[in-house]
């Protein structure tokens, strides 16, 4: 008979499940002990942080399961903040962490035990789609499987399983084959009010988010913009869906007047797999458009629509591309231009990052400058092409992130600012272990350079933003990374070279950017909704 462990590996195959990210402690060591030979490469972080971001980056990249393993205690307490970003980005996680013995629990006393926490699945309510409790050693490979398969139904978000530390080392009878979860039930398509509404418009304008990178939509969110003659505005979610060549595409964010222009001159706005969130309509300033229609498996929140589809995105814009006429509508609007009238150093950045990318490269972006300009400005060559933390806006993201994306078998790349790379820089040490393909651009101020522009566009003088940096390049080679120093006009023939290498690197790139448009100092919608 396998032991609980042992079934614990057996759900991640189910689960179709190549990699995990975990940190090992005393309580779960009998799971530790399952993964060799199994068919799960599991990769040991320094920090249990950590392996959720890398789960996270992983999934956004991929699209698949990303699963974080972390020990009792504080250990799953250090991964609730990571959990939270993925929960508001909809990213599919599954966190199991272990609980102090069920022999040792007792109902509303706190014992002193190692670890002990009164409700350590609490942490984990808020930020999470369902919280499970292994209750006995029997229901593990069943709550396992379920767990993980709910995560991936749309719509996805983590889900937290707890699993009492002696049902990993209790022998177990071999587990049943568990039948997959039905799926989700959605309203009848309304298809034929949408295409009449549609058909109405003058000036119509599709809005697309990440439910549409989700349901891997892309391919149909162009034909129906074509068929409509509309541009498409996209969330940061959103980003890489349609190719940057498309005719329809807009390659700049709506915090751009020429972008934020097309929507208020919109009669209709049909939104896709987005909640129009604060980072995106500028707190909520963005005008309502005359008529809304709104394709989303949530009901709507922020932008009450005149029609909800409640409906996954590739199936009802697949309906929508087959049900309007053919051909298409002449477009009604002119392209809003690129992103050259903002030429400096920021976007000569950009476009040395561009320079060095392939098509299917992931750029990983912290709450940076940098990250910001990238994920307003930068060229998103295809979907999953951009994990950005906007979410939950969890500075620290960018760098433990990126090791979960270097596993998806693209190109990688992590724009960090010096700040937020010093959360996580010890797990360098991850990187070089395992020998993970990711670059990091470290762009490099001297401090929390966006918190200090804060400051300053008030006339007041910073506080607790000039940090007394370390040499990056010493501190990466001492993890065995190989590291330089580099100008922005060095930078697109040094990371060409460095993305050649099969393992980490790092390239410090000094620079006081100014932020983009489309962070909130900058926002040029002022009027209070």
């Amino acid at each position: 008979m396998p032991t609980g462990g042992e079934v614990l590996v057996q759900a991640l195959e189910a689960l179709h499940v190549e990699v995990a990210f975990g940190l090992p402690g005393v309580h779960n060591l009998a799971a530790w002990k399952a993964f060799p030979g199994s068919a799960v490469r599991l990769v040991g972080v320094r920090h249990e942080q950590t392996a959720g971001y890398a789960a996270d980056g992983y999934a956004r990249a991929t699209g698949r399961l990303g699963v974080a393993l972390t020990t009792t205690g504080p250990g799953a307490a250090n991964v609730v903040a990571a959990t939270g970003e993925a929960w508001a980005c909809h990213s599919p996680l599954l966190v199991i962490a272990t609980d102090i013995p069920s022999t040792v629990r007792r109902p509303g006393a706190h014992r002193g035990v190692l670890h002990e926490t009164n409700d350590q699945a609490g942490f984990f309510r808020p930020v999470t789609k369902a919280v499970v409790r292994v209750e006995s050693a029997e229901d593990l490979y069943f709550d396992v499987v379920a767990a993980g398969r709910l995560a991936m139904q749309a719509p996805r978000r983590p889900v937290y399983v707890e699993i009492p530390t002696d049902l990993l080392s209790a022998r177990v009878p071999v587990p049943e084959p568990v039948p997959d979860l039905r799926p989700a039930v959605h309203d009848e398509q309304l298809v034929d009010d949408v295409v009449t509404a549609l058909g109405s418009a003058g000036r119509p304008l599709l809005w697309a988010g990440g439910g549409v990178t989700a349901s891997d939509a892309g391919e149909a969110l162009g034909r129906v913009a074509a068929l409509l003659g509309a541009p498409v505005l996209t969330s940061y979610g959103g980003r890489g869906t349609l190719p940057p060549d498309h005719p329809c595409s807009v390659a700049l964010p709506p915090h751009e007047p020429a972008v934020g222009a097309l929507w208020d001159d919109a009669d209709l706005v049909l939104c896709v797999g987005s909640d129009l969130d604060a980072m995106n309509t500028q707190g909520f300033r963005q005008p309502r458009p005359p008529r809304l229609v709104t394709v989303d498996l949530v009901q709507p929140v922020n932008y009450p629509p005149d029609l909800w589809v409640r409906a996954d995105a590739r199936q009802a814009l697949g309906a929508l591309a087959e049900a309007l006429p053919d051909p298409g509508r002449r477009p009604w609007w002119r392209p809003p231009g690129d992103r050259s009238h903002l030429a400096g150093q920021e976007t000569a950045l950009l476009d040395a990052i561009e320079a060095a990318l392939p098509e299917d490269a992931v750029v990983v972006a912290d709450m940076c400058k940098a990250g910001y300009w990238y994920g307003g400005y930068g060229r998103v060559a295809s979907a999953r092409g951009l994990a950005y933390p906007v979410g939950w806006g969890t500075l620290g993201f960018g760098f433990p992130a990126s090791l979960g994306a270097a596993l998806s078998g693209r190109p990688t790349v992590a724009l960090v600012g010096d700040g937020g790379f010093l959360f996580a820089c010890g797990d360098l040490a991850t990187a070089a272990q395992e020998r993970l393909p990711v670059t990091v651009v470290l762009v490099d101020d001297g401090g929390y350079g966006m918190l200090a522009y804060d400051f300053e566009k008030d006339g007041e003088t910073p506080v607790g933003c000039d940090l007394e940096p370390p040499d990056f390049v010493a501190l990466a080679e001492a993890f065995r990374v190989p590291a330089e120093r580099v100008g922005i006009g060095q930078l697109a023939d040094a990371l060409q070279r460095h993305m050649r290498t099969d393992g980490p690197s790092l390239l410090v790139v000094p620079a006081d950017l100014v932020p983009p448009p489309n962070t909130s100092p900058r926002w040029y919608r002022a009027a209070v909704r």
